[in-house]
Protein backbone atom coordinates (compact mmCIF):
# COMPACT_ATOMS: atom_id res chain seq x y z
CA UNK A 1 0.00 0.00 0.00
CA UNK A 2 2.85 2.39 0.77
CA UNK A 3 4.18 2.16 -2.78
CA UNK A 4 0.80 2.99 -4.24
CA UNK A 5 0.37 5.94 -1.90
CA UNK A 6 3.80 7.34 -2.72
CA UNK A 7 3.16 7.08 -6.46
CA UNK A 8 -0.14 8.86 -6.03
CA UNK A 9 1.29 11.69 -3.96
CA UNK A 10 4.56 12.38 -5.75
CA UNK A 11 3.78 11.53 -9.36
CA UNK A 12 0.67 13.70 -9.37
CA UNK A 13 2.62 16.77 -8.42
CA UNK A 14 5.66 16.02 -10.54
CA UNK A 15 3.40 16.23 -13.56
CA UNK A 16 1.98 19.64 -12.73
CA UNK A 17 4.54 21.58 -10.74
CA UNK A 18 6.77 22.63 -13.61
CA UNK A 19 3.89 24.47 -15.22
CA UNK A 20 2.72 26.13 -12.01
CA UNK A 21 5.63 28.45 -11.36
CA UNK A 22 5.04 32.17 -11.63
CA UNK A 23 1.32 32.06 -10.99
CA UNK A 24 1.62 33.70 -7.60
CA UNK A 25 2.81 37.25 -8.12
CA UNK A 26 2.75 39.77 -5.31
CA UNK A 27 5.33 40.26 -2.56
CA UNK A 28 3.96 39.51 0.88
CA UNK A 29 6.18 41.31 3.35
CA UNK A 30 4.54 40.71 6.71
CA UNK A 31 6.26 39.59 9.90
CA UNK A 32 6.66 35.81 9.74
CA UNK A 33 5.98 35.64 13.46
CA UNK A 34 2.58 37.28 13.12
CA UNK A 35 0.67 38.29 16.22
CA UNK A 36 2.08 35.83 18.71
CA UNK A 37 -0.24 36.62 21.56
CA UNK A 38 -0.96 33.79 23.94
CA UNK A 39 -1.87 31.16 21.36
CA UNK A 40 -4.88 30.42 23.54
CA UNK A 41 -8.52 30.17 22.60
CA UNK A 42 -10.11 28.80 19.45
CA UNK A 43 -8.35 28.56 16.14
CA UNK A 44 -10.72 30.04 13.57
CA UNK A 45 -10.30 27.93 10.44
CA UNK A 46 -11.89 29.57 7.39
CA UNK A 47 -12.34 27.04 4.61
CA UNK A 48 -13.57 26.47 1.09
CA UNK A 49 -13.17 22.72 1.64
CA UNK A 50 -15.34 20.12 3.42
CA UNK A 51 -18.34 22.43 3.09
CA UNK A 52 -21.17 19.85 2.91
CA UNK A 53 -22.65 19.38 6.42
CA UNK A 54 -21.64 15.73 6.63
CA UNK A 55 -18.03 16.59 5.71
CA UNK A 56 -17.96 19.47 8.19
CA UNK A 57 -19.00 17.13 10.97
CA UNK A 58 -16.55 14.46 9.84
CA UNK A 59 -13.69 16.97 10.01
CA UNK A 60 -14.77 18.12 13.46
CA UNK A 61 -15.27 14.64 14.92
CA UNK A 62 -12.51 12.82 13.05
CA UNK A 63 -9.73 15.43 12.85
CA UNK A 64 -10.18 18.45 15.11
CA UNK A 65 -11.51 16.77 18.26
CA UNK A 66 -8.71 14.15 18.34
CA UNK A 67 -6.16 16.95 17.91
CA UNK A 68 -7.07 18.39 21.29
CA UNK A 69 -7.09 21.85 19.71
CA UNK A 70 -10.17 24.05 20.03
CA UNK A 71 -11.11 24.69 16.39
CA UNK A 72 -13.91 26.89 15.11
CA UNK A 73 -14.54 25.57 11.60
CA UNK A 74 -16.07 28.19 9.31
CA UNK A 75 -16.84 26.93 5.78
CA UNK A 76 -17.69 29.25 2.88
CA UNK A 77 -18.11 29.21 -0.86
CA UNK A 78 -15.15 30.37 -2.94
CA UNK A 79 -16.40 33.87 -3.77
CA UNK A 80 -17.42 34.66 -0.20
CA UNK A 81 -14.13 33.26 1.07
CA UNK A 82 -11.96 35.41 -1.19
CA UNK A 83 -14.03 38.56 -0.63
CA UNK A 84 -13.85 38.21 3.14
CA UNK A 85 -10.12 37.49 3.29
CA UNK A 86 -9.31 40.46 1.06
CA UNK A 87 -11.71 42.79 2.87
CA UNK A 88 -10.31 41.89 6.30
CA UNK A 89 -6.75 42.36 5.03
CA UNK A 90 -7.56 45.79 3.61
CA UNK A 91 -9.34 46.87 6.78
CA UNK A 92 -6.59 45.52 9.04
CA UNK A 93 -9.23 43.59 10.96
CA UNK A 94 -8.39 39.91 10.40
CA UNK A 95 -10.76 37.46 12.08
CA UNK A 96 -9.43 34.13 10.76
CA UNK A 97 -6.36 32.34 12.08
CA UNK A 98 -6.00 29.76 9.33
CA UNK A 99 -7.16 29.46 5.72
CA UNK A 100 -7.92 26.09 4.07
CA UNK A 101 -8.32 26.37 0.30
CA UNK A 102 -7.34 25.10 -3.11
CA UNK A 103 -3.99 25.90 -4.70
CA UNK A 104 -5.60 28.23 -7.24
CA UNK A 105 -7.28 30.34 -4.54
CA UNK A 106 -4.10 31.60 -2.90
CA UNK A 107 -2.42 33.68 -5.67
CA UNK A 108 -5.08 36.40 -5.45
CA UNK A 109 -4.45 36.71 -1.71
CA UNK A 110 -0.70 36.82 -2.18
CA UNK A 111 -1.08 39.66 -4.67
CA UNK A 112 -2.95 41.59 -1.96
CA UNK A 113 -0.19 40.93 0.62
CA UNK A 114 -2.78 39.04 2.68
CA UNK A 115 -0.70 35.91 3.40
CA UNK A 116 2.11 35.38 5.87
CA UNK A 117 5.48 34.04 4.79
CA UNK A 118 5.59 30.48 6.17
CA UNK A 119 9.09 29.62 5.02
CA UNK A 120 10.36 29.06 8.57
CA UNK A 121 7.41 26.81 9.35
CA UNK A 122 8.00 24.85 6.16
CA UNK A 123 11.61 24.30 7.25
CA UNK A 124 10.43 23.13 10.66
CA UNK A 125 8.15 20.61 8.91
CA UNK A 126 11.00 19.14 6.87
CA UNK A 127 10.56 15.76 8.57
CA UNK A 128 6.81 15.60 7.92
CA UNK A 129 7.36 13.85 4.59
CA UNK A 130 5.83 16.49 2.33
CA UNK A 131 7.04 15.94 -1.22
CA UNK A 132 9.28 18.71 -2.56
CA UNK A 133 6.86 19.06 -5.48
CA UNK A 134 4.10 19.86 -3.00
CA UNK A 135 6.27 22.45 -1.30
CA UNK A 136 7.05 24.03 -4.67
CA UNK A 137 3.36 24.57 -5.25
CA UNK A 138 3.10 26.24 -1.85
CA UNK A 139 5.67 28.83 -2.91
CA UNK A 140 3.26 30.18 -5.53
CA UNK A 141 6.04 30.93 -7.98
CA UNK A 142 8.17 32.80 -5.45
CA UNK A 143 11.18 31.90 -3.28
CA UNK A 144 9.06 31.82 -0.11
CA UNK A 145 6.37 29.48 1.19
CA UNK A 146 2.87 30.92 1.52
CA UNK A 147 0.80 27.81 2.08
CA UNK A 148 1.51 24.34 3.44
CA UNK A 149 -0.02 21.53 1.35
CA UNK A 150 -2.17 19.34 3.57
CA UNK A 151 -4.20 16.99 1.35
CA UNK A 152 -5.13 16.26 -2.24
CA UNK A 153 -7.75 14.52 -4.33
CA UNK A 154 -8.97 13.83 -7.85
CA UNK A 155 -12.08 12.67 -9.72
CA UNK A 156 -12.73 9.05 -10.71
CA UNK A 157 -15.24 6.70 -12.33
CA UNK A 158 -17.11 4.02 -10.39
CA UNK A 159 -19.42 1.21 -11.51
CA UNK A 160 -21.55 -1.51 -9.96
CA UNK A 161 -20.35 -5.03 -10.64
CA UNK A 162 -23.62 -5.68 -12.51
CA UNK A 163 -22.69 -3.05 -15.08
CA UNK A 164 -19.56 -4.96 -16.09
CA UNK A 165 -21.71 -7.43 -18.05
CA UNK A 166 -22.37 -4.64 -20.57
CA UNK A 167 -18.76 -3.55 -20.96
CA UNK A 168 -17.61 -3.77 -24.61
CA UNK A 169 -15.69 -7.05 -25.03
CA UNK A 170 -12.57 -5.32 -26.34
CA UNK A 171 -12.52 -2.67 -23.60
CA UNK A 172 -10.02 -2.41 -20.74
CA UNK A 173 -11.88 -0.72 -17.89
CA UNK A 174 -8.62 0.87 -16.73
CA UNK A 175 -7.98 2.35 -20.19
CA UNK A 176 -11.45 3.13 -21.56
CA UNK A 177 -12.00 5.56 -24.41
CA UNK A 178 -14.93 7.95 -24.50
CA UNK A 179 -16.33 6.00 -27.45
CA UNK A 180 -16.19 2.80 -25.39
CA UNK A 181 -17.93 4.52 -22.47
CA UNK A 182 -20.67 5.59 -24.87
CA UNK A 183 -20.97 2.04 -26.18
CA UNK A 184 -21.05 0.70 -22.61
CA UNK A 185 -23.74 3.17 -21.53
CA UNK A 186 -25.90 2.33 -24.56
CA UNK A 187 -25.60 -1.42 -23.94
CA UNK A 188 -26.44 -1.00 -20.26
CA UNK A 189 -29.41 1.20 -21.16
CA UNK A 190 -30.77 -1.47 -23.46
CA UNK A 191 -30.04 -4.32 -21.07
CA UNK A 192 -31.51 -2.65 -18.00
CA UNK A 193 -34.38 -0.97 -19.79
CA UNK A 194 -33.32 2.39 -18.35
CA UNK A 195 -30.36 4.76 -18.53
CA UNK A 196 -27.85 3.89 -15.79
CA UNK A 197 -24.90 6.23 -16.44
CA UNK A 198 -24.91 9.18 -14.04
CA UNK A 199 -23.21 12.55 -13.56
CA UNK A 200 -23.41 15.04 -10.64
CA UNK A 201 -25.34 17.68 -12.57
CA UNK A 202 -27.33 19.24 -9.72
CA UNK A 203 -26.53 22.81 -8.73
CA UNK A 204 -24.33 21.58 -5.85
CA UNK A 205 -22.72 18.90 -8.01
CA UNK A 206 -19.28 19.18 -9.59
CA UNK A 207 -20.17 18.72 -13.24
CA UNK A 208 -18.25 21.86 -14.20
CA UNK A 209 -15.04 20.13 -13.07
CA UNK A 210 -15.91 17.24 -15.35
CA UNK A 211 -15.91 19.56 -18.36
CA UNK A 212 -12.91 21.63 -17.25
CA UNK A 213 -10.61 18.81 -16.17
CA UNK A 214 -11.78 15.77 -18.09
CA UNK A 215 -13.84 16.26 -21.24
CA UNK A 216 -12.21 19.43 -22.60
CA UNK A 217 -8.60 18.27 -22.11
CA UNK A 218 -9.46 14.83 -23.52
CA UNK A 219 -10.77 16.34 -26.75
CA UNK A 220 -8.92 19.66 -27.14
CA UNK A 221 -5.77 19.16 -25.07
CA UNK A 222 -6.62 22.24 -22.98
CA UNK A 223 -9.24 23.72 -20.70
CA UNK A 224 -9.59 27.30 -21.93
CA UNK A 225 -7.87 28.10 -25.22
CA UNK A 226 -9.87 25.58 -27.24
CA UNK A 227 -13.20 26.43 -25.60
CA UNK A 228 -15.03 27.17 -28.88
CA UNK A 229 -12.70 25.29 -31.24
CA UNK A 230 -13.85 22.79 -33.89
CA UNK A 231 -12.62 20.04 -31.55
CA UNK A 232 -14.88 21.43 -28.84
CA UNK A 233 -17.85 21.40 -31.20
CA UNK A 234 -17.16 17.72 -31.94
CA UNK A 235 -16.79 17.04 -28.23
CA UNK A 236 -20.14 18.57 -27.35
CA UNK A 237 -21.79 16.74 -30.22
CA UNK A 238 -20.49 13.44 -28.85
CA UNK A 239 -21.58 14.35 -25.34
CA UNK A 240 -25.10 15.17 -26.52
CA UNK A 241 -25.28 11.65 -27.95
CA UNK A 242 -23.88 10.18 -24.74
CA UNK A 243 -26.49 12.05 -22.71
CA UNK A 244 -29.22 9.99 -24.37
CA UNK A 245 -27.95 7.12 -22.21
CA UNK A 246 -27.53 9.17 -19.03
CA UNK A 247 -30.04 8.85 -16.20
CA UNK A 248 -32.61 11.66 -16.50
CA UNK A 249 -32.29 12.11 -12.73
CA UNK A 250 -28.69 13.29 -13.10
CA UNK A 251 -29.81 16.91 -12.90
CA UNK A 252 -30.85 16.16 -9.28
CA UNK A 253 -27.62 14.43 -8.23
CA UNK A 254 -25.02 16.35 -6.22
CA UNK A 255 -23.18 13.29 -4.86
CA UNK A 256 -23.03 10.12 -6.96
CA UNK A 257 -22.54 7.80 -3.98
CA UNK A 258 -26.24 8.01 -3.20
CA UNK A 259 -27.66 6.93 -6.60
CA UNK A 260 -24.98 4.24 -6.79
CA UNK A 261 -26.13 2.83 -3.47
CA UNK A 262 -29.80 3.02 -4.44
CA UNK A 263 -29.15 1.37 -7.81
CA UNK A 264 -30.57 4.34 -9.70
CA UNK A 265 -27.27 4.46 -11.59
CA UNK A 266 -24.73 1.70 -12.23
CA UNK A 267 -21.91 3.79 -13.74
CA UNK A 268 -20.86 7.21 -12.41
CA UNK A 269 -18.28 10.00 -12.40
CA UNK A 270 -17.55 12.16 -9.35
CA UNK A 271 -15.00 13.55 -6.92
CA UNK A 272 -13.37 10.71 -5.00
CA UNK A 273 -14.75 12.02 -1.69
CA UNK A 274 -18.28 11.90 -3.10
CA UNK A 275 -18.03 8.20 -3.90
CA UNK A 276 -16.86 7.13 -0.45
CA UNK A 277 -20.18 6.09 1.11
CA UNK A 278 -20.95 3.64 -1.68
CA UNK A 279 -17.48 2.10 -1.56
CA UNK A 280 -17.44 2.01 2.23
CA UNK A 281 -20.89 0.52 2.75
CA UNK A 282 -20.73 -2.09 -0.02
CA UNK A 283 -17.09 -2.55 -1.03
CA UNK A 284 -17.71 -5.80 -2.91
CA UNK A 285 -20.37 -4.26 -5.15
CA UNK A 286 -18.34 -1.54 -6.88
CA UNK A 287 -15.20 -1.05 -8.95
CA UNK A 288 -13.30 2.23 -9.34
CA UNK A 289 -11.32 3.15 -12.45
CA UNK A 290 -9.75 6.08 -14.33
CA UNK A 291 -11.67 8.52 -16.51
CA UNK A 292 -11.83 7.69 -20.24
CA UNK A 293 -9.34 8.68 -22.92
CA UNK A 294 -10.25 11.03 -25.77
CA UNK A 295 -8.64 12.03 -29.07
CA UNK A 296 -6.14 14.29 -27.24
CA UNK A 297 -5.51 12.04 -24.25
CA UNK A 298 -6.76 11.33 -20.72
CA UNK A 299 -7.69 14.60 -19.09
CA UNK A 300 -7.77 14.47 -15.30
CA UNK A 301 -7.84 17.05 -12.54
CA UNK A 302 -5.47 16.97 -9.56
CA UNK A 303 -6.88 18.87 -6.58
CA UNK A 304 -4.25 20.29 -4.19
CA UNK A 305 -5.42 21.78 -0.88
CA UNK A 306 -3.30 23.83 1.48
CA UNK A 307 -3.24 25.76 4.76
CA UNK A 308 -2.18 29.42 4.91
CA UNK A 309 -2.07 31.91 7.76
CA UNK A 310 -3.49 35.35 6.94
CA UNK A 311 -1.32 38.36 7.71
CA UNK A 312 -2.42 39.64 11.13
CA UNK A 313 -3.98 36.36 12.30
CA UNK A 314 -5.12 36.80 15.94
CA UNK A 315 -4.02 33.31 17.03
CA UNK A 316 -0.83 32.58 15.13
CA UNK A 317 0.46 30.04 17.64
CA UNK A 318 -2.78 28.08 17.54
CA UNK A 319 -2.75 28.11 13.74
CA UNK A 320 0.78 26.71 13.66
CA UNK A 321 -0.15 24.05 16.19
CA UNK A 322 -3.08 22.92 14.05
CA UNK A 323 -0.98 22.83 10.86
CA UNK A 324 1.62 20.73 12.65
CA UNK A 325 -1.01 18.30 13.89
CA UNK A 326 -2.72 17.90 10.52
CA UNK A 327 0.63 16.93 8.99
CA UNK A 328 1.42 14.24 11.57
CA UNK A 329 0.82 10.65 10.54
CA UNK A 330 -2.21 10.58 12.82
CA UNK A 331 -3.61 13.76 11.31
CA UNK A 332 -3.03 12.74 7.70
CA UNK A 333 -4.71 9.36 8.15
CA UNK A 334 -7.56 11.02 10.06
CA UNK A 335 -8.23 13.42 7.17
CA UNK A 336 -8.31 10.57 4.66
CA UNK A 337 -10.67 8.50 6.77
CA UNK A 338 -12.90 11.49 7.57
CA UNK A 339 -13.49 13.05 4.15
CA UNK A 340 -11.83 10.78 1.59
CA UNK A 341 -8.97 13.05 0.50
CA UNK A 342 -5.46 11.64 0.08
CA UNK A 343 -2.52 12.71 2.31
CA UNK A 344 -0.03 15.36 1.28
CA UNK A 345 2.83 13.36 2.80
CA UNK A 346 4.44 9.98 2.24
CA UNK A 347 2.57 8.58 5.25
CA UNK A 348 1.90 4.87 5.03
CA UNK A 349 -1.83 4.23 5.19
CA UNK A 350 -2.29 1.44 7.78
CA UNK A 351 -3.58 -1.97 6.74
CA UNK A 352 -6.52 -1.37 9.02
CA UNK A 353 -7.69 1.51 6.83
CA UNK A 354 -10.96 1.04 5.00
CA UNK A 355 -10.93 -0.85 1.72
CA UNK A 356 -12.27 2.17 -0.18
CA UNK A 357 -9.10 4.13 0.59
CA UNK A 358 -6.95 1.49 -1.05
CA UNK A 359 -9.32 1.03 -4.00
CA UNK A 360 -9.43 4.75 -4.77
CA UNK A 361 -5.67 5.09 -4.36
CA UNK A 362 -5.04 2.37 -6.95
CA UNK A 363 -7.47 3.94 -9.44
CA UNK A 364 -5.94 7.40 -8.92
CA UNK A 365 -2.45 5.99 -9.44
CA UNK A 366 -3.57 4.27 -12.66
CA UNK A 367 -5.05 7.54 -13.90
CA UNK A 368 -1.85 9.45 -13.21
CA UNK A 369 0.39 6.75 -14.67
CA UNK A 370 -1.46 6.53 -17.99
CA UNK A 371 0.80 7.42 -20.92
CA UNK A 372 -2.15 9.46 -22.20
CA UNK A 373 -2.50 11.51 -18.99
CA UNK A 374 -3.14 15.26 -19.30
CA UNK A 375 -3.18 16.88 -15.83
CA UNK A 376 -5.52 19.87 -15.72
CA UNK A 377 -5.10 22.28 -12.81
CA UNK A 378 -7.98 24.01 -11.13
CA UNK A 379 -8.34 27.63 -12.30
CA UNK A 380 -5.57 29.96 -11.12
CA UNK A 381 -5.66 33.74 -10.84
CA UNK A 382 -9.40 34.35 -11.17
CA UNK A 383 -9.90 35.34 -7.53
CA UNK A 384 -13.52 35.87 -6.55
CA UNK A 385 -14.61 35.30 -10.14
CA UNK A 386 -13.95 31.57 -9.99
CA UNK A 387 -17.67 30.94 -9.66
CA UNK A 388 -18.34 32.86 -12.87
CA UNK A 389 -15.71 30.76 -14.61
CA UNK A 390 -17.47 27.59 -13.50
CA UNK A 391 -20.80 28.98 -14.69
CA UNK A 392 -19.48 29.37 -18.24
CA UNK A 393 -19.03 25.59 -18.48
CA UNK A 394 -22.25 24.83 -16.67
CA UNK A 395 -24.19 27.26 -18.86
CA UNK A 396 -22.73 25.68 -21.99
CA UNK A 397 -23.97 22.31 -20.73
CA UNK A 398 -27.44 23.60 -19.90
CA UNK A 399 -27.83 25.42 -23.22
CA UNK A 400 -26.41 22.67 -25.44
CA UNK A 401 -27.41 19.44 -23.70
CA UNK A 402 -30.52 20.36 -21.74
CA UNK A 403 -32.03 23.08 -23.95
CA UNK A 404 -30.78 21.78 -27.30
CA UNK A 405 -29.32 25.05 -28.60
CA UNK A 406 -26.89 25.11 -31.52
CA UNK A 407 -23.43 24.07 -30.30
CA UNK A 408 -21.30 26.54 -32.26
CA UNK A 409 -23.59 29.44 -31.38
CA UNK A 410 -23.52 28.64 -27.67
CA UNK A 411 -19.75 28.20 -27.59
CA UNK A 412 -19.21 31.51 -29.35
CA UNK A 413 -21.49 33.27 -26.88
CA UNK A 414 -20.10 31.65 -23.75
CA UNK A 415 -16.59 32.01 -25.17
CA UNK A 416 -17.09 35.77 -25.33
CA UNK A 417 -18.05 35.74 -21.65
CA UNK A 418 -15.03 33.61 -20.81
CA UNK A 419 -12.61 35.84 -22.72
CA UNK A 420 -14.01 38.98 -21.12
CA UNK A 421 -13.48 37.44 -17.68
CA UNK A 422 -9.90 36.46 -18.48
CA UNK A 423 -9.17 39.93 -19.83
CA UNK A 424 -10.69 41.60 -16.77
CA UNK A 425 -8.71 39.50 -14.30
CA UNK A 426 -5.53 39.28 -16.37
CA UNK A 427 -5.30 35.58 -15.46
CA UNK A 428 -2.60 33.90 -17.58
CA UNK A 429 -3.17 30.43 -18.99
CA UNK A 430 -2.65 27.51 -16.61
CA UNK A 431 -2.06 23.80 -17.37
CA UNK A 432 -3.04 22.02 -19.50
CA UNK A 433 -3.07 25.15 -21.69
CA UNK A 434 0.31 26.55 -22.63
CA UNK A 435 1.70 29.50 -20.62
CA UNK A 436 0.72 32.93 -21.89
CA UNK A 437 2.09 36.46 -21.71
CA UNK A 438 -0.69 38.37 -20.07
CA UNK A 439 -4.31 37.24 -19.97
CA UNK A 440 -5.07 33.83 -21.42
CA UNK A 441 -6.58 34.06 -24.89
CA UNK A 442 -8.98 31.69 -26.63
CA UNK A 443 -7.69 30.33 -29.94
CA UNK A 444 -10.08 31.97 -32.37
Amino acid sequence: MKTTRNVTMVALLALVVAACGGNGGGDANGDANGDEGAGAGSVVLFSTQANPPEEQQAMIDGVFVPSGIDVEFVPAEEGVFVDRVLAEAEAGDVRSDLLLALHGTFPTMLEADALMDLSDLAADLADAGIAEDFLELGRLGTDSTYYIPVFQATYLMAAHQDALAYLPPDADINALTWDQLAEWAAAAHEGEGRAVLGFPAAEQGLLHRFFQGYLYPSYTGGMVTGFDSPEAVDMWSSFVSLWENVSPQSNTYAFMQEPLLSGDVLIAFDHQARLVDALDQRPDDFVVFPAPIGPAGLGYMPVVVGLAIPEGAPNYDGAVELIEYMLTEEGQVAITEAIGFFPATDVEIPDTAADWIQVEAVAAADQIASPEAIPALLPVGLGERGGEFNNVYRNAFLRIVVDGEDIATVLASEGDTLQSMLDDTGAPCWPPDQPSEGACQLDR
